[in-house]
């Protein structure tokens, strides 16, 4: 189960950023890595294989306050926290009884966790691509330019100008949908919940 959260890890950042519609496009885009500064939202997310037969379901809560501050808490039906300081991020697995701890700048890289980045030059990273609406949602499509970025595109979709959902396919063709409700934009938020300390006994792997 730890490997199925690691793959989507990059693509849980990716999202934190982005809730606000793509009027036009790459422009707003931009604007909007200049007024959001936290975010604060619940979330469901399930995971498909190649053929659409349904891998996993969760449910959980997410926080972000940039630059580079994120948490995502994973309640049900598997307890996990993906939690960023700014420097570092830890992934721990309550079931396991594991922490993986990576660097923000390997999380970021030029996967999709690039558009947590911010600023300008996104497109540096991505390809994106204003896609039809679709069920009151606006879409916005960005595609790494990279092929080693471990994801072939990422779609984020928008309902009134919050994020609503996000859909992404792997490089293994594997598909995550994420849908968002209780969307805050610019709480204010504690940054002692950015903060993660390695409970005892639980083994730590680095890279």
């Amino acid at each position: 189960m730890n490997k199925v959260f690691t793959r989507v890890l990059l693509a849980l950042c990716s999202v934190c950023l982005i809730s606000t519609a793509f009027a036009d496009g790459v422009d707003d885009l931009k604007q909007f890595y200049q007024s959001t500064h936290a975010m604060r939202a619940n979330f469901k997310q399930t995971v498909f294989d190649q053929k659409g037969r349904k891998l996993q379901e969760v449910n959980g809560t997410m926080l972000l306050q940039r630059p580079n501050k994120f948490r995502w808490d994973y309640q049900k039906p598997y307890e996990q926290q993906i939690i960023s300081d700014g420097r570092q991020v830890f992934l721990f697995d309550v079931d396991l009884q594991q922490v993986t701890l990576r660097t923000v700048d390997k999380v970021l890289g030029t996967s999709p966790a690039a558009l947590l980045a911010g600023g300008p030059n996104v497109e540096e990273s991505f390809r994106l691509t204003r896609l039809l609406d679709f069920e009151g949602l606006q879409r916005v499509q960005a595609k790494p330019i990279q092929k080693d970025s471990g994801f072939q595109v990422v779609i984020i979709s928008f309902s009134q100008g919050k994020l609503a959902e996000m859909r992404l396919v792997d490089a293994f063709g594997q598909s995550t949908h994420i849908v968002f409700s209780n969307v805050e934009v610019n709480p204010n938020l504690n940054a002692n919940q950015f903060l993660f300390t390695v409970p005892k006994g639980v083994d730590v792997v680095g890279e």
